[in-house]
């Protein structure tokens, strides 16, 4: 496939994204393709890890190839989206359950689908350009691919922060807000890949890691557990409104742009998550619940309409007053019956 190079290197099992022009963008076939290459290494004795990269400077992966997503869902069409949401979400689990080390190389952006294929290995590596963020709400969406367990996890309340601002973290406030785990100079990448294939042994990443100065997350956090510990998204707007700080009008300004049911969804979602039973799973059950009624019930078209097509930056959300009813995120977020999300080997 001319998007992907799948291939075995010494004991390694690779997997090059090679859409740079395009930013490395997801296509449900290359979902697929990845999906076949590990249900595949799994059981290979000669594999002994997986190794996840990207050609191009920009981004190891800026997220999902939504061409499609919107074309059918503008006609009526659902089932594709739910498909392929469907079908990621499950590669998702695969990576994140590997019973071989996983290990990601994550240069400039990594976003959205990105995270899900980039950020649930064993060794999650960035360099100097490393931007990673889940920006769906801007675009009538929720935070997904596995996305809301990190969020879940994340210190404090910055998963709040985090899923309804789409901030982009550099390499610090990745790893500490837990969606990477090492920092490596670029320069150094293909001879640590090199000896990684050579070798089979993970460690060596470990090896090779070096210390980075705290990032602005860690600075900020006081902050943001004062302004995003509300139980609902009008708690968290009325605490910005009543701040003067340039912090709180900044978020204010930056909410302002986001679908408003989709925020509102992400902090319930995020709040029924924590808690000692939280699973990956789990996590991406929940999400299958927004994204399944994502373009019939929710913004997604509206917003990918907006950001992407006519690229007017002017939406027309549900709820533009920014006031979410406690019913409307209910019916987002309600159980799916048959059609829940399950993790079949089919």
């Amino acid at each position: 496939m001319a998007d992907i190079d799948i291939r075995t290197v010494g004991r390694a099992g690779r997997i090059t994204l090679t859409r740079p022009k395009a930013l490395n963008a997801l296509s449900y076939e290359m979902c697929m393709a990845i999906d076949t290459a590990l249900r595949s290494w799994r059981e290979d004795d000669a594999v002994d890890l997986i190794i996840f990269d990207a050609e191009g400077e920009k981004a190891f992966c800026a997220g999902g190839d939504i061409a499609e997503l919107y074309a059918t869902g503008t006609n009526g069409d659902y089932d594709y989206g739910r498909t392929f949401w469907r079908d990621e979400y499950r590669l998702n689990a695969i990576i994140f359950e590997y019973p071989k080390p996983v290990i990601s190389f994550l240069q400039g952006f990594t976003m959205g689908g990105g995270v899900g294929i980039g950020c649930h290995g064993s060794h999650r590596v960035v360099g100097e350009s490393s931007q990673i963020a889940m920006p769906e709400c801007s675009i009538g969406l929720v935070p997904d691919v596995g996305g809301t367990l990190m969020l879940a996890l994340a210190p404090g309340r910055l998963g709040e922060y985090l899923g309804t601002t789409g901030y982009r973290m550099g390499p610090d406030d990745a790893i500490f807000a837990g969606f990477a785990d090492h920092f490596i100079p670029q320069d150094r990448w293909a001879g640590l890949i090199e000896m990684l294939e050579a070798s089979g042994r993970a460690e060596i990443v470990e090896e090779h890691t070096e210390t980075l100065p705290k990032g602005k997350l860690a600075e900020l956090q006081p902050q943001i557990d004062a302004f995003f510990g509300g139980e609902s998204l009008t708690d968290i707007l009325n605490i910005l409104r009543s701040d003067g700080l340039e912090f709180s009008s900044e978020t204010l300004n930056g909410l302002k742009r986001n679908a408003p049911i989709s925020m509102a969804c992400c902090i319930e979602m995020l709040h029924r998550l924590r808690g000692p039973n939280l699973t990956l799973r789990k996590a991406l059950e929940m999400e299958y619940r927004f994204t399944y009624r994502a373009m019939e019930h929710g913004d997604f078209l509206e917003g990918i309409r907006a950001q992407i097509i006519d690229k007017d930056r002017n939406p027309n959300w549900q709820f533009a007053d920014m006031n979410v009813p406690a019913a409307a995120v209910s019916n987002m977020l309600q159980p799916l019956g048959e059609n829940a999300l399950t993790f079949s080997e089919e």
